[in-house]
C-alpha cells in the first residue's frame, strides 16, 4: 500500500515508512525514524531522534516523540525510542529517547494509550496495555508494568517502579514502587487495597483473587516485617504464580514500597 504524506510535511531522506503509513500536515520526521506499517501521524507532530513506532499505531497530533532528554547530563549520544504496535498517542504527548547513562533505549510496548499532555521521560519502561491519562507524568528510568493505569495528573517520582496491573488515583504523588496488583492514590501515595476491578476485568478467577487478598493481608495488615511476611507467602502460596510474582516485585525493590 502506498505511504501518504501531506504536501506540508517534512520527512527527511533516511526515514523508514513502511506500508499504508500516512503523514498529517505539517508534521516532521527526522532521517532516524522508523514507522511501520498502517501507523496513521497526525497533523503537527515531530518524531526525532533514533526511534522505531510499530505498526498501526496512531498519533493523534501535535505530540512530540523521540525528542532529546530532559537530562543536562545528556551528551549527545545516539540513544534511541522504542515504540511497540498498536499504541494510541493523543494530542501534545511527550516521549523522550533515553540518556547514555540510562541503558540508552526508553521503550513503549504493545495496544498503551498515552492521553493528552502525558509525559514519558528518558529511560522509562512502559509494558503492555498501559493506560497514562491526561497530563500523567513519568520521571526518567520509571516502570511501568503490564495493564497498569496511571491517572491524571499523577506524578511519579524517578526509578520508581510501579508492578503489574496497578491503578493510580488521579493527582497521586508517587515517590515509592507501587506493588502489583493494588490500587494507591494521594500525597505521597499510599495503598488502598487490591485493584479487584481491574484484576476481574482481566479475567482472573475468583480462587486468584481470594490468593491475593490473603496474600495483602499478610503483607500490610498484620504488623509483621516485610521479610517474616514474604517468608509466609511463599510457605502458604507456593504455587500460586500471582502470588509469586508479587513477592518477587516487592523482593526486587530498590526504593522501597507503598504501605
Amino acid at each position: 500500500m502506498p505511504v501518504s504524506i501531506h504536501p506540508t510535511a517534512i520527512v527527511a531522506e533516511g526515514a523508514h515508512l513502511g506500508d499504508d503509513v500516512a503523514v498529517g500536515p505539517y508534521s516532521i520526521v527526522g532521517p532516524h525514524v522508523e514507522i511501520g506499517a498502517k501507523t496513521e501521524v497526525g497533523p503537527h507532530v515531530v518524531i526525532d531522534g533514533h526511534t522505531t513506532i510499530g505498526r498501526r499505531c496512531r498519533l493523534v497530533g501535535q505530540s512530540s516523540i523521540g525528542t532529546a532528554p530532559q537530562d543536562l547530563k545528556y551528551a549527545g549520544g545516539p540513544t534511541r525510542l522504542e515504540i511497540g504496535d498498536d499504541n494510541v498517542i493523543r494530542e501534545f504527548v511527550t516521549v523522550n529517547r533515553a540518556t547514555e547513562h540510562g541503558g540508552g533505549v526508553t521503550r513503549v510496548g504493545h495496544r498503551c494509550m498515552l492521553m493528552s499532555y502525558a509525559h514519558v521521560a528518558h529511560d522509562c519502561t512502559l509494558g503492555d496495555n498501559v493506560v497514562m491519562a491526561n497530563a500523567a507524568t513519568l520521571a526518567g528510568h520509571v516502570t511501568i508494568e503490564d495493564w497498569a493505569i496511571v491517572g491524571g495528573l499523577v506524578a511519579i517520582h524517578q526509578f520508581v517502579r510501579v508492578g503489574e496491573s496497578v491503578i493510580l488515583g488521579g493527582g497521586a504523588m508517587v515517590t515509592l514502587d507501587v506493588p502489583s496488583y493494588c490500587m494507591a492514590a494521594g500525597d505521597r501515595a499510599a495503598l488502598h487495597g487490591l485493584n479487584l476491578t481491574g484484576l476481574r476485568r482481566r479475567g482472573f478467577s475468583e480462587e486468584t483473587i481470594k490468593a491475593l487478598r490473603g496474600a495483602y493481608r499478610v503483607l500490610f495488615q498484620r504488623g509483621l516485617k516485610l521479610k517474616d511476611a514474604l517468608e509466609r507467602l511463599r510457605g502458604e502460596y507456593a504455587g500460586i504464580e500471582e502470588v509469586t510474582r508479587l513477592v518477587r516485585f516487592i523482593e526486587g525493590s530498590q526504593r522501597g514500597i507503598c504501605r
